[in-house]
């Protein structure tokens, strides 16, 4: 297991400073530049000559991601100048908002979906089955801004149980505190998940009620009940892992609606404000994280593979 760590770790560590080059060069091809990106179309050349100089744009290239590689490692993510605050407190503020949104969404999808992919498999052919799938194709085919405000039109408007706009709290605490607000964006966000978390944890038991092992737990005498807890269902879950890992990028782009839809104060609306307001280093400071996150949650799957299936460690 920990050659097997050892060797993950450095696989990682790889692409890590891959995506560190990817945001570097995405720096340079910022229209004009960096200096003209940042101080804008009416700049000066004096003005952007000493902005290079100041910010070591006037070296070579080598010697430009030296020093971006070492700002980085101290935590240095630059400097918004529409906010006039710096990117890596920026983040700091809003990265654990946005990871309780996704970690409930997370959560409340895997307590839907895998009983319902279970429910589906077993009840394969049937009535349940035929309805369930029908519901998860028409949840993860429907765009997730439509859902929002679908879920606003008739929860906040019609029926006016929960509030249209979540929480707005400055802490994670505080956003717990008015839970009713968090229900329609953790919602909202949920929906695509448990759609496509279901559709997989249902081919995933029919494929492992078809084995051999199966068909021997039986035989001994076993109820379904314990074949499934006790064989089916961690043999079901190493799939659903994998794909956790790799749904991440794609929860970010559902989380930067979600969050601009109800007003979130998350990584999301900062990405989309920064958008609009050509904020760069706030921009390419919110990619670099969701790369980072998108690498260790990689990193975090091939662990959670290894731990379900232990032949995974000999072969790897």
């Amino acid at each position: 297991m920990i050659r097997f760590l050892v060797k993950r770790l450095a696989q990682a560590a790889v692409v890590l400073l891959l995506v560190s080059v990817i945001v570097f060069v995405l720096l340079h091809l910022l229209p004009g530049g960096p200096a003209r990106a940042i101080l804008g179309v009416k700049a000066t050349p004096e003005a952007i000559a000493h902005f290079d100089h100041q910010q070591g744009y006037d070296r070579s290239l080598p010697q430009q991601y030296a020093m971006y590689l070492g700002r980085l490692l101290t935590g240095d993510l630059g400097e918004s100048y529409k906010l006039n605050q710096s990117v890596t407190s920026l983040l700091g503020e809003r990265l654990p908002k946005t990871a309780l949104l996704a970690g409930l969404s997370i959560a409340l999808a895997a307590v839907l979906a895998v009983p319902l992919g279970i429910l589906q498999a077993v009840r394969r052919g049937r009535a349940a089955d035929y309805l369930l799938t029908g519901a998860a194709f028409l949840a993860y085919a429907t765009p997730v801004f439509f859902l929002g405000l679908v879920l606003i039109l008739v929860f906040s408007q019609q029926l006016q149980i929960f509030p249209a706009e979540a929480p707005q709290a400055d802490t994670v605490g505080g956003l717990l505190a008015e839970a009713p607000a968090l229900v329609l964006p953790v919602v909202t966000t949920a929906l695509g998940i448990i759609a496509a978390f279901s559709r997989y944890m249902r081919s995933a038991v029919l494929d492992n009620l078809e084995e051999d092992y199966v068909r021997t737990a039986r035989a001994k005498g076993q109820s379904n009940a314990r074949v499934m807890a006790r064989h089916v269902l961690r043999n079901a879950l190493i799939p659903l892992a994998t794909l956790l890992g790799l749904y991440l990028p794609t929860l970010f782009s559902g989380l930067l609606v979600v969050e601009s839809m109800f007003n979130y104060p998350g990584m999301g609306l900062l990405f989309w404000n920064a958008a609009q307001g050509s904020d760069f280093p706030v921009l390419l400071g919110v990619t670099l994280v969701v790369g980072v996150a998108t690498v260790l949650g990689s990193l975090i799957t091939d662990i959670a593979y290894a731990v379900l299936d232990p032949r995974i460690r000999s072969v790897s």
